[in-house]
């Protein structure tokens, strides 16, 4: 893919970095204000465990493949694969929670429904991106 699927792929560590940032920060301030008495239901604790996790190690994902953007190495594109595939299916658990709350139909807060939009946004463009991973060098999908 050369140089236009490198510059794709930084693209998407810029788009993922922010969505997987904005994640982090409305997850965190939705669990924040689970711990100062206000709660939530199972699922809904549950949802926000997962959107925070897969945030973390989309975060990670996203430092991965900084590092592999520098070199556009076979070796460094294993790891960082093997780091957008973790996030991407982390992401794709969180999003199952995702629909089962929006399916359930209780009141929702508006931060809690962004998130959840969010988390189905983001599953897409990691997908993406873990796609644009694998037809990087090294592949036999290399062109």
């Amino acid at each position: 893919m050369g140089s236009a699927g490198r510059t794709f792929a930084a693209l998407l560590l810029v788009l993922n970095f922010s969505l997987y940032m904005i994640v982090l920060g409305i997850a965190g301030w939705e669990v924040n204000r689970a711990l100062d008495g206000f709660g939530s239901d199972g699922a809904l604790s549950i949802f926000l465990e997962l959107a925070l996790i897969a945030g973390v190690v989309g975060i990670a994902s996203v430092l991965t493949g900084v590092a592999h953007l520098k070199t556009w190495k076979a070796e460094s594109g294993a790891a960082a694969g093997s780091a957008a595939l973790i996030a991407w299916l982390l992401t794709l658990l969180a999003l199952g929670f995702s629909c089962k709350e929006i399916n359930k139909d209780d009141f929702r807060g508006d931060k809690v429904k962004t998130l959840e939009a969010l988390v189905i946004i983001v599953a897409g463009f990691q997908l993406l991106y873990v796609l644009v991973l694998q037809m990087g060098p090294g592949h036999a999908y290399d062109i």
